[in-house]
This record gives C-alpha cells, sequence and structure tokens, in this order.
C-alpha cells in the first residue's frame, strides 16, 4: 500500500535552487569580488599612501546594487515559489527516476538542512515498492509483498543515492542482486533514507522501520539479512546499536539477523570526506577564497559522519555473520596503488574494518576483495553476486 503523501514537487526543488543561487552562488562570488577589490585597492593605497579614491567608491557601489538587486530577485523568485508549491501544483520528484535521482542526491548534501527548513522536501526512513511509499503495517506489506516469505533481505543504499541503484549494471548482467536472492526464497525489502541525516539518527529511523516490519509481516519472520552500500553499510551497524527491545511478546529484529554484508562502506572513515573538511578550512585562510570553503561547509551532517565512520564503540551484533565487500580500482587489490585508491571512494582496510596495526571491528568476518572495480561497481558485480548465494544459499 503506498503512501498518498503529496512530498516534494518540482516547484520546491526550483525554489531550493534560487535559494543556493543566492546563499552560495551570488554571495560567495559578491565575497570573493569584495576581496579581491579589498587586494587591490589596498596594495595601491599603501604604495600611494592616499585614501579610498573616486574609483574606487564607484567600483564598490556598482558591484553592490548588481549583486544586490540579483539577490533581490532570486529571494523573490524563491518566496513565490515555495508559494505556489504550497497549493500542490506540479509534478512531484518522485513521479519519474529523474526527480527521484535528483532528491536522492540534494539529500545526502544537506538533508539535516532540508529536515530544518524545507521538511517536504526532506526524505524519510521508508520502504519502497515501484517507486513508492510502503506503509509498514499488516495491509501495506500484504499488498506490497503479496509473495511474501518469512527471510527478509534488507537492502540499504549510500550517501546521495536512493532504492533505484541496486538497479545499477542491470544491462550488463541481465540481473541484480534483489532479483537472484529472491530466487533463492528470500523476499527483497529495498529501503531508501535521507543519507544527509547523521548516522545515529538514520540508525534509530531503520530501527523502528524494522521492528515495525517484523511485527506486521504477512508471514512470521525466521531469518533477516542486512546488505549496505557504502553509508548504507554504517546505517545498518548505527542501528544495531540503537535498537530497543520491542513491546513484550515479541522477537526483537536484532535476533534474526543472520547476516550483515557491507558493500564499499568506509567503516574507518573515508579520505574523501576527510579531504573535503580540509578544503573548507583551507579556503577560509584568504579572503579572495573564503567563499568557496562556505560551499564545501553547507555539506550535511551525514557527510561528516563519513570522515569517522563508525568505530570499535558499535559492537558487531552477536547472533550475525559479517561479510565485507572491498573494492579496489586496481586487478590486484594488494597493489599499492589499489591500497591507497581502493575504489576512488574508500579505501580497501577501511571497507574491511582493518585499520594499520592489524586491528579489526570484525574479528569473524569474511572479507571478499574485488579487483578492477570502483566504488558503484560493487552495486551489481559477479564476484560479489556468487559470494551473496553462497552467504545467503
Amino acid at each position: 500500500m503506498p503512501t498518498d503523501a503529496p512530498g516534494a514537487t518540482l516547484l520546491d526543488a526550483a525554489s531550493l535552487l534560487c535559494e543556493v543561487a543566492d546563499e552560495l552562488v551570488l554571495r560567495s562570488a559578491r565575497d570573493t569580488h569584495v576581496a579581491v577589490l579589498d587586494r587591490v585597492h589596498g596594495v595601491q593605497r599603501a604604495i600611494t599612501r592616499a585614501p579610498a579614491g573616486p574609483v574606487e567608491r564607484a567600483h564598490r557601489g556598482i558591484a553592490g546594487a548588481v549583486y544586490g538587486g540579483v539577490g533581490l530577485g532570486l529571494r523573490a523568485a524563491s518566496r513565490g515559489l515555495d508559494r505556489a508549491a504550497a497549493t500542490g501544483v506540479g509534478p512531484r520528484l518522485d513521479d519519474r527516476p529523474e526527480g527521484r535521482f535528483v532528491s536522492a542526491a540534494i539529500n545526502g548534501l544537506i538533508g539535516d538542512r532540508l529536515l530544518r527548513e524545507r521538511p517536504q522536501m526532506a526524505i524519510p526512513m521508508a520502504i519502497r515498492r515501484d517507486g513508492s511509499d510502503v506503509v509498514p503495517d499488516a495491509a501495506g506489506l500484504a499488498q506490497a509483498f503479496p509473495e511474501a516469505t518469512g527471510r527478509l533481505v534488507v537492502f540499504l543504499h549510500g550517501l546521495c543515492e536512493s532504492e533505484t541503484f541496486w538497479e545499477s549494471g542491470r544491462d550488463e548482467r541481465g540481473t541484480t542482486y534483489p532479483e537472484e536472492l529472491a530466487a533463492l526464497g528470500w523476499t527483497p525489502v529495498l529501503l531508501r533514507a535521507n543519507t544527509g541525516l547523521p548516522l545515529r539518527e538514520n540508525g534509530v529511523a531503520l530501527t523502528a522501520l524494522l521492528r515495525e516490519t517484523v511485527a506486521a509481516w504477512p508471514v512470521p519472520v525466521t531469518r533477516i539479512a542486512l546488505i549496505g552500500h557504502s553509508m548504507g553499510g554504517l546505517i545498518i551497524r548505527a542501528a544495531s546499536a540503537v535498537a530497543a527491545e520491542p513491546a513484550s511478546g515479541h522477537t526483537p529484529w536484532t535476533d534474526l539477523v543472520s547476516d550483515v554484508v557491507t558493500l564499499g562502506t568506509p567503516h574507518l572513515g573515508a579520505p574523501l570526506a576527510t579531504g573535503v573538511g580540509h578544503g573548507s578550512r583551507g579556503l577560509g585562510v584568504l579572503p579572495e577564497t573564503a567563499a568557496f570553503g562556505r560551499i564545501l561547509e553547507w555539506r550535511s551532517a551525514g557527510v561528516r559522519d563519513l570522515v569517522h565512520g563508525l568505530a570499535e564503540d558499535v559492537a558487531p551484533l552477536p547472533h550475525a555473520r559479517y561479510r565485507l565487500v572491498a573494492a579496489t580500482v586496481t586487478q590486484r587489490p594488494r597493489h599499492p596503488v589499489g591500497h591507497l585508491l581502493g575504489d576512488l571512494l574508500v579505501r580497501p582496510g577501511s571497507a574491511a574494518g582493518r585499520d594499520r596495526r592489524g586491528r579489526t571491528l570484525f574479528p569473524d568476518g569474511d572479507v571478499l576483495e574485488v579487483g578492477a572495480a570502483h566504488h558503484f561497481s560493487v552495486l551489481n558485480h559477479p564476484r560479489v553476486a556468487e559470494a551473496l548465494r553462497d552467504w545467503l544459499a
């Protein structure tokens, strides 16, 4: 049973675009322009020892008027679009694949801000079927999963992604992980999340959703496998850490989890996320580049959480086997270049939960190393598919 919530529309996205253009692009251009003016005219004044002249004052006045006028127009357009969107007119972003892609990307980048300022654009944690949210009650789940079995395999995507990313590589392989596992008797349950939220917040939401789902599933649940790509693996671990005891008489969903599979998950952090933080601070040193540092500072809490990943204080589930997939762009995973670049976003040690001293977050975990692959290759890779069939047979 899909939900009938209106959700974000194309007008909401257009309004956000105007806001971003004003707050980031225009203001960054203005601040950079002013900083360059200060630098140039400051040098001239230092040489001539003269106060600001008419040319400098005119330049500042013209620049201020131009930037001010454009900014006023963008803010007015944003307010007008907000009023139009509030009436419910315009196509929903979720109605088309392109819109769902844009929505997932925006939520990953600034999803925490959306939840505060534009909640209609913030993606809720939800089960997805045929492009719509599924109500996790008995009627909704029975309608969405008429073929339900007692074995659930839950798929959770990564940063700026959606449930549609599990369709990646279909043209090359002719199938997907959910389809292959369905043939083995599992019921695939694909989730969508706001990946811009803090890991713990998403963990709480996932815990609540799985508790409701298990309680209302059409048949008794006997086994659960959790599969997460990139940040999805961290959210799964966060959910395990915050899982609360359900109502008396129900089996905790964590006791039903037999397997946790993470694909390219930065358990110990991702260099790219760290680099963004360093870049933000570096750009803030000079007035001429400080505005661009502010653009990087817009990154969401979810992106910030990728800097360190989740350390050993988040213990593995006691009843689950952990399978860690680590990819490298080089054919040989142990190649120095592969060790340095990993899958271009996550290094193999972080994906396997092993630090430089050889300590591991998953002492009993199985590690699958996939060569000649990048971060998104593992969403539908022959070697990973074979391993999933073996692990979940």
